[in-house]
């Protein structure tokens, strides 16, 4: 799992552990990551986790929120990412991993395999990475229309993230029990088979239709 190191002046003050879905952070004394500071609103931003990625969300503080020196709304941590807010740093490190899938960008008129980007951060240990991969079947998405269209892509990954950052993003995520398709970013939420997801994740099984950012996608499984 991932973890944060909350610093001051180069001083290392709180070393935390990402183990929930939502952690929030803030000055009140309700949350899970208090910082006890009046440039830290008293709800200051929320770390969401979807599958293997982590996601903090700004909660329209008065100070905002940081990475790496640019102000952010929402955005997907990475290894070594710096959360600034107010004078406090917040390091986000991750147990280093190779089994995970580069995130597809669907764009239209773009055939899919010009279309992977940077890997999104893995923050699932070895050990569990190994539960998770043993005995669900193999699976692909196939590509039902535009430029790509009949293009089959393995999810031989435990996570594959698929969308257009900043528009709409999903993640297929492979689980011992099946594979399981999650909503990420986006005001639009993706839809499977006609029906928009209305709950954090949907189990998936043979023949599911995907719909994301404008693109088709079927599942198949072996």
């Amino acid at each position: 799992m991932g973890k944060l190191v909350v610093s001051l002046d180069g001083v290392v003050i709180k070393d935390v552990q990402i183990t929930k879905d939502k952690t929030t952070l803030g000055r009140r004394p309700y949350n899970d990551i208090v910082i006890d500071n009046l440039a830290v609103s008293g709800e200051h931003a929320v770390l969401q986790m979807v599958g293997a990625d982590v996601f903090i969300e700004d909660l329209n503080s008065t100070n905002g929120t940081y990475i790496n020196g640019k102000a952010i709304k929402k955005q997907l941590l990475a290894h070594n990412d710096t959360v600034e807010i107010g004078k406090y740093k917040i390091k986000y490190l991750v147990e280093e991993s190779h089994d995970y899938e580069k995130t597809m960008i669907l764009q239209p008129g773009t055939p899919m395999s010009a279309g992977f980007a940077r890997p999104f951060a893995p923050s699932t240990s070895a050990a569990s990475l190994g539960a998770m991969s043993s005995n669900t079947l193999p699976a692909s998405i196939k590509v039902l229309n535009g430029a790509a269209a009949g293009r089959e892509v393995m999810l031989s990954k435990v996570v594959t993230t698929v969308g257009k950052p900043g528009v709409q993003v999903a993640s297929i995520t492979k689980r011992p029990s099946g594979y399981v398709f999650a909503h990420v970013e986006g005001a639009v939420r993706p839809s499977v088979n006609g029906a928009a997801l209305t709950g954090e994740s949907i189990p998936l099984k043979d023949g599911d239709v995907i719909e994301l950012a404008g693109t088709q996608m079927q599942f198949i499984q072996a």
